[in-house]
């Protein structure tokens, strides 16, 4: 009797084409519908900025679409002017036009309407494309004052991060939104840790892309003892491993010698040979920066310092930190002319 050959690769092989190819069509798609949002926005743009229209004509060129082509949705009086108001956003810079067309219609609108400076724009442009947030994540970080925080207060690293990682400072933020365990005022770290295991797809959106879970209390042997990493995760982009370790108090400076004996283990240990060498991060329940500063500055480890964040930020009040921020640099540019 003869045996049927296992055709579970080829299948598999097969569905993947499907996939990708399922991918690319929609990407067409959305390319497609973005060009022609911006067509339409360029007439509506040239026809108003001319005086050879006025909002009215919009209003009847809304309902004539409606008439005419029944079945085409998306090209109601709002729709249309958020069109002219998308071509207007980018039509000037040829940088970011690009990235615009990369995105749904859907992210756009969210970016447009919720950005307050071309700067925060692109800002948002980029990160949606490279972390391919869905719609509800973009709103997500909107809400959590990404932009602000990242300007407001960058990542604290040692200065061999800089070093061994040029590119870490876009990959590491100061501060990590983890709302969505739901942490009671009180919690220990064990309630802090169980509940970034339990929601850990919401955890790695929060990392990066990149980041892959490797383990948790990851076990790391020195001479006769046994010690527990408390989260390792390796970075794709950085091409190394990073640990996590955490604490639901102040940061103390002497963290900081025990987290560098880890990234020593590491990197003796368990770093393979074409790997960089391991990050670390302390990520604490608040930090006084002056303190991080003072004990980053002498620290010989690639380590930084970051809070975690129970609840979302006061929006309001970075955005006026933010607007004293721009401020200050206008009038520091103004005195060095």
């Amino acid at each position: 009797m003869s045996t049927l050959p296992d055709t579970r690769s080829d299948f598999n092989e097969i569905l993947g084409i499907i996939a990708s190819a399922k991918q690319r069509a929609v990407q067409a798609v959305n390319t497609t519908l973005i060009e022609l949002y911006w067509q339409v926005g360029e007439v509506i743009s040239r026809k108003i900025a001319g005086a050879e229209w006025g909002d009215g004509v919009v209003d009847q060129l809304a309902v004539h679409i409606a008439r005419t082509q029944p079945g085409l949705r998306g090209f109601t009086r709002p729709n249309l002017f958020r069109m002219r108001q998308f071509y207007e956003a980018y039509r000037d810079d040829e940088k970011i036009s690009p990235l615009a067309r990369q995105l749904p219609w859907t992210h756009n609108l969210i970016i447009l309407s919720q950005s307050k400076r071309p700067d925060e724009r692109e800002f948002y442009l980029r990160l949606a494309i490279r972390e391919q947030w869905s719609k509800r994540e973009l709103e997500r970080q909107f809400k959590g004052a990404l932009f602000e925080r990242t300007v407001l207060t960058p990542a604290k690293v040692s200065p061999l991060v800089i070093q061994t990682h040029p590119d870490a400072l876009s990959v590491f933020k100061d501060s990590y939104l983890v709302e969505f365990l739901d942490l009671p005022a009180g919690h220990a770290e064990a309630d802090l840790h169980r509940g970034l295991l339990h929601r850990l797809k919401d955890f790695l959106i929060e990392l990066g892309r990149d980041f892959c879970f490797v383990g948790s209390e990851y076990p790391l042997q020195v001479g006769n003892r046994d010690f527990a990493l408390d989260l390792l995760f390796f970075h794709r982009g950085l091409n190394c491993l990073v640990a996590i370790e955490l604490k639901v108090g102040r940061f103390e400076p002497e963290y900081l010698g025990k987290l560098g004996f880890y990234l020593e283990a590491l990197d003796r240990d368990v770093k393979k040979p074409h790997e960089n060498p391991a990050i670390g991060v302390l990520l604490c329940a608040s930090k006084d920066d002056e303190v991080v500063e003072y004990a980053l500055s002498r620290s010989l480890s690639p380590a930084l310092i970051a809070e975690y964040q129970t609840q979302l930020p006061d929006k309001l009040l970075l955005q006026a930190k933010l607007h004293e921020f721009y401020q200050l640099d206008v009038a520091d540019r103004g005195d060095e002319a």
